[in-house]
């Protein structure tokens, strides 16, 4: 009998060190807030119509996307652990699925994690240019986020988009020096080339000091006629430019010293034989031989107390539009201002504004400004205001 209570105790200890050993978190960001933005519509660049104007509304991820995932660890031994990844975006004013309703429509991948040699995962996930590149600028932190993206969001920082079919590698902390790649199939029968993506980028931390680097290629992005199911789809409402080939790359450095920390970020990116682009889940046709933008930021975000902290952001956007006629000039201004207050760890409150003026163009729907996260704007110029609150679990 001893024996038998003995054996039970036994079973019992290695059933919950076996347990232990897995990990499966739930996670979460829930923003909201009243959002206003002037010069707005809800019919995407059309200009004069009756919905046009001033427009307040509830806005659900203003700043930070709403969003719901689970994550998980299982030590596998030896340093060795199986990783994956569910997220999910969604409406938080009526909860209804983004990434035209793909229940996991951020990222879903699997993977190994190796604590000596870095992570090698599979499936949908986002390119080097926003792993590397988007901590650096206002769009991809939460001291600017959607609000404060770059026209058009052309360089993706802000995470408009992720890649289908995708491998990716992350290399481990080599004393604060990372690098990684990634490479999106075409799944294409035929065709490996038809909307396919790779990317690789790098990064080094030391101490006060962060700078990073990184490419981003998609052939023919989109597969519009071709294979719309590739790396970058055209039938979700998330792929931003379509073309023949579009290049993304970039560098950029931020400094921390006392409460203060401050940034500059360039990146480039250029589309050939464009055929059009994607606004407010849109797509709009747009014929050129090219289109490029070369973003300029500087940023900056200073804590008056451990709770309290101010940001802004500038960023000179300088463009180029190429057609069979000839070529227009495409220049944009945007500045953003954000104060944050943190209630808690884990619950803040916001305010934040946004300006941007667009000018050149020639007619088309990129002589407008374009602010993410509200209504297109009908005009060269736009201002959106939003006042709200974030939980993150």
């Amino acid at each position: 009998m001893k024996k038998l209570i003995l054996i039970a105790g036994l079973s019992g200890a290695f059933a919950g060190a076996a347990h232990a050993q897995s990990s499966v978190t739930l996670y979460g960001v829930l923003d909201a807030g009243i959002v206003y933005a002037n010069n707005a519509h809800n019919n995407a660049h059309a200009p004069g119509t009756s919905t046009s104007g001033q427009n307040f509304s509830l806005g659900s991820g203003a700043v930070s996307n709403t969003l719901w995932g689970l994550k998980g660890s299982e030590d596998l031994g030896g340093g060795l652990h199986a990783i994956f990844k569910l997220e999910n975006g969604f409406n938080l004013n009526n909860g209804a699925l983004k990434q035209s309703n793909q229940i996991f429509g951020r990222q879903a991948w699997v993977g190994l994690q190796s604590d000596q040699y870095g992570t090698v995962t599979l499936g949908k996930q986002y390119d080097s240019v926003v792993d590397y590149l988007g901590p650096l600028s206002a769009a991809g932190t939460d001291f600017g986020g959607n609000l404060a993206s770059h026209p058009f969001d052309n360089d993706n920082l802000n995470g408009q988009y992720s890649i289908n079919n995708a491998v990716k590698f992350q290399s481990a902390n080599y004393a604060g020096f990372h690098f990684g790649g990634l490479y999106g199939f075409s799944n294409s029968a035929g065709s490996f080339a038809d909307n396919r993506a790779f990317s690789a980028g790098a990064s080094y931390g030391n101490g006060p000091l962060n700078i990073a680097a990184a490419y981003l290629q998609i052939d023919n992005p989109g597969g519009i006629g071709t294979n719309p199911g590739g790396a970058v789809s055209s039938t979700d409402g998330t792929g931003d430019f379509f073309g023949q080939r579009q290049r993304t790359f970039g560098a950029g450095a931020n400094y921390a010293f006392g409460p203060a920390t401050v940034g500059f970020l360039w990146t480039h990116t250029k589309i050939d034989q464009l055929t059009g682009l994607n606004l407010a889940s849109n797509f709009n046709a747009l014929s050129g031989n090219s289109l490029r933008f070369d973003n300029y930021e500087v940023n900056a975000r200073y804590f008056l107390t451990p709770m309290l902290s101010v940001a802004g952001a500038y960023t000179f956007t300088d463009g180029k539009f190429g057609t069979k006629t000839g070529d227009s000039t495409l220049k944009y201004h945007t500045v953003s201002l954000q104060s944050d207050y943190a209630l808690s760890k884990r619950t803040d409150v916001y305010l934040e504004g946004v300006f941007q003026r667009a000018v050149g163009g020639d007619g088309t729907i990129l002589g407008n400004a374009d602010i993410t996260g509200v209504d297109p704007s009908s005009t060269n110029k736009q201002v959106a205001v939003t006042v709200g609150m974030r939980h993150r679990f």
